[in-house]
């Protein structure tokens, strides 16, 4: 079976509908999502209703925690803070009840899925080699998702030797057929690794192969929907550097 894998949408309605296209036009069969549907960009209730409908499992990301009220803000940035209220105000009650519905990780076909990390599924930046050998210490399965970070990468880890990691471009693939793996397929709605493009997984179940994707989307258009939305223009900026 193959799966795409979708993490940290942040509300940008033009990037998860151009990614949902290009993951119609393949071989994915299911798509899983690894939370924070909601969070930086100004279509909050278009991410909801898509990831509901597409996703056979989604996860609650700590923007999506904050939206809810059950995590505080004291810790976001401010413009992260100013996102989750203004989005807390505008989200529709039946959406703001499925994000309640939501966990920071799960399970599915063998694989661990996280938001943040598998020590701490909500909080955890893993970017690191010494981060990445503590989480794999921590995790049930051979194989694991995590999102979080907006960097699309893979940390492995062979038997009886230290785990090694790197950043994964548009196209790279790994076999998972032995040791362990920690996989980031990047950020759907803000990418943070300097390509402004789209970023999510193919995940190959059966052959035991991982594919990283980057998807072009409507860039302007999720810019200018944050700027009508009066959020702060922050973080429209960044969306055209990848960053």
């Amino acid at each position: 079976m193959h799966v795409a894998v979708l993490s940290d949408i942040h509300g940008n309605r033009h990037a998860l509908e151009a990614v949902l296209a290009a993951v119609a036009d393949g071989p994915a069969q299911e798509v899983w999502c690894l939370g924070d549907v909601v969070g930086y960009g100004a279509d909050p209730d278009a991410c909801c209703a898509l990831v509901a409908e597409h996703a056979r499992i989604a996860l609650a990301g700590n923007h999506d925690l904050a939206v809810t009220g059950e995590i505080a803000t004291d810790d976001f940035a401010r413009g992260a803070g100013i996102a989750a209220e203004w989005t807390r105000e505008v989200l529709a009650a039946e959406h703001l009840e499925w994000l309640r519905t939501l966990s920071a990780a799960g399970q599915r076909g063998g694989v661990g899925l996280y938001h943040g990390s598998p020590r701490d599924p909500v909080w955890e930046y893993v970017l690191s080699t010494l981060l990445a050998e503590m989480c794999l210490d921590a995790q049930a399965e051979r194989v694991a998702l995590i999102g979080h970070s907006h960097v699309a990468l893979a940390f492995h880890r062979a038997e009886g030797e230290p785990a090694t990691g790197a950043s994964r471009k548009a196209g790279e693939e790994v076999d998972l057929t032995t040791g362990e793996w920690l996989l980031n397929p990047g950020s759907v709605g803000q990418p943070r690794d300097g390509d402004p493009r789209a970023a999510w997984l193919l995940l190959d179940l059966e052959g035991a192969r991982a594919t990283w994707q980057r998807t072009t989307y409507d860039i302007e258009g999720a810019q200018a929907a944050i700027r009508a939305a009066r959020l702060p223009h922050s973080l429209a900026d960044r969306l055209q550097y990848g960053q």
